[in-house]
Formats: C-alpha cells, structure tokens, sequence
C-alpha cells in the first residue's frame, strides 16, 4: 500500500521538510515541457523516407532471437540492480524492493516490428512489488504487458494516466503529479519534469508525463521517461544525489521533426546537468521509431562516452543484461 502522495517541499527527494511551504510545479512550466503535435516543415519527405528507409526494411527483416540469459541476479539491500528488458523497460532492485518500469514485452505496435525477441519476460522476472509509468504513449505503457504482471500491486502513474490502467488488474493506482512524491514501504517515488507530451491519442493531451527518482535511505535511481534536452536537468539533480541515471537515446530523428528525444550527445548532456554517478542508456535497439539507423544510438553514445573519458561511469546493457550499482 502507498501512503497518500505529498507535494515535494524543495528539497531532496528523499527527505520531508515539515512546516515549509510545498514547492508547487506551476501550469505555466508545465506548458513550457509540453512539446506541440504539429510536425515541422519538410514532414512528408521525411515521413516517406522514414518509411522506404526503416519501417519497411525492418518488417521484411527476419526478428533476432533473444539473447540467452542465466536468471535475474538478486542484489542486496544497500544495492541498485537494474536489468533492461528492452526499449525503456526495466526491472529494477533497490532496498529489498522489486520494481518494473515501462515494461513492453509487445512483437508488434501496428506497423512498427519490435527487432528482437524479448530475452527476458514477465514470467522469467521475481514478484513485482510496484509498477512505474512515465507516461501514456503505448510504447511506455503497453496495456497486454501490465496484465502480465498485474497481481493486486499498487502502479504508480502521471496525473490523468490512471484511468488508462485501471482494468488491468493493479490493487491500488496512484496518480502524481510534477514534484509531487509518494511512499512505498522505505521508498521515495517523486515525479520530475521532462520535456516531452503525454497524449496516448491525439485530444487526450491533459495526460500527465516526467520520469521518476526513485530514493531510499542510502540510495537513488533516475528512470528520465522520454524527453528532449532541457535545463531541468539540473533541478533534478539538484533534488538528490542519483547513483544511476537511465537516459534515453534513440529516435532523436523523429519523421515528424519534432524534437520530443535526446541524441546520445544530448543524453549524456543531460546526465551530467544530473550530476548523476552511473548512466544506462535505454530507448534503443528495440523499436525502430526515429529516422536514424538501429545501430546509430549506440554506437554514437560509445564514441562520446570515450571522447568526454566517461567510460568507467557509462555501461551499455544488451536487452535483458544486468547490471548491479
């Protein structure tokens, strides 16, 4: 069960500073964040190159088999483990508690062909104890794959995201806003801003979005959600110290020229404005959804990782590797 969420007072997001005033996220940043439906010049071209050069390739290319993985390591309670599932999915361990963030176990979204078979599935993973969205888009909130893992554990998700999740079987949903930090057990779940949008279709742009910093007593884990370079950043960081950052790569070429992700060099950008320890990147290799080729976001992140001397503190996972922090 999580306790009623909280406004976040300022401080870190660990921490309560009673009889201060809460810190509130106005309307007006949260515009700011949000990043318009309209495509920029040029979208038809590259909406047709989009699909000449990736869509369709990628369907008639034959799907990898998944990668053979000897069990989820179980990590010790003063430990963060995180272990990718591919795209922006990740089963994550820290203080004795077991998470799952943005799981997508799908083959399919429409036309878009996920490239490799999952090496890691639900029924491979420990008892989920909650259940993390960042936001509505069906490649970060894949409805088929939370009924997989649903078992009356509480999700944790963006304001007006709840109604989206609320059949797939979860005992308790809980809705946060900007900032706005709930309890489980000894854990600290605070919402943070991104700058992306949340709409799952087109009229439905009220729903919430941000990515999460997840505390405990010695520790902190930063799952970014999607997002585009942007200076808050820094206010994340700001609110604790993050030991591993998971930061999204890929599909920075977006058909639509909307700059709604990162590029790896914006990426790690983002994770030193964090000030973060350790970066995993995630939102790569999995689903063929920007302009770039499959293997760009990787390789392009390797090289600037060893350039800006950062390769000691950033690790590539394959899909369904573990990592232990």
């Amino acid at each position: 069960m999580i306790q009623d969420p909280t406004p976040d007072s300022g401080g870190p997001a660990s921490s309560s500073r009673p009889g201060k005033k809460p810190f509130s996220f106005s309307q007006k940043a949260r515009e700011t964040n949000r990043i318009g439906l309209m495509p920029t010049e040029g979208w038809r071209k590259r909406n047709l190159q989009f699909l000449g050069e990736v869509l369709i390739p990628s369907i008639l290319a034959p799907r990898k088999p998944g990668r053979i993985i000897d069990g989820v390591p179980l990590v010790n309670s003063h430990e963060i483990g995180v272990t990718w599932l591919g795209h922006a999915g990740f089963f994550a361990q820290i203080s004795g508690i077991n998470l799952l963030i943005d799981p997508n176990w799908a083959l399919w979204h429409g036309p878009i062909k996920r490239l490799r078979h999952p090496s890691v599935w639900a029924s491979d993973l420990p008892p989920i104890d909650l259940v993390l969205i960042t936001h509505a888009h069906y490649d970060h909130l894949h409805l088929p794959s939370l009924r997989r893992v649903a078992r009356g554990q509480p999700i944790i998700v963006p304001k007006g995201v709840g109604g989206v999740v609320k059949r797939c079987g979860f005992g308790q949903v809980v809705e946060l806003e900007i900032w706005q930090r709930a309890q489980f057990k000894d854990l600290h779940i605070t919402l943070t801003p991104a700058r992306h949008w949340g709409a799952r279709m087109i009229h439905d742009t009220h729903r919430g979005f941000g990515g999460y910093l997840i505390s405990s007593k010695e520790r902190t884990l930063f799952h970014c959600g999607d997002s585009s370079l942007f200076d808050g950043f820094t206010e994340i960081g700001k609110r604790a110290g993050i030991d591993l950052a998971l930061m999204p790569i890929g599909a920075y070429q977006a058909p639509s020229g909307r700059p709604v992700h990162m590029n790896p060099e914006e990426a790690l950008d983002a994770f030193q404005m964090l000030g973060a320890a350790h970066m995993v990147p995630m939102h790569h290799d999995t689903f063929p959804l920007g302009g770039e080729p499959i293997h760009e976001p990787a390789e392009r992140l390797l090289r600037a990782t060893v350039e800006r001397q950062l390769e000691d503190r950033v690790r590539i996972l394959h899909e369904g590797e573990s990592a232990v922090y």
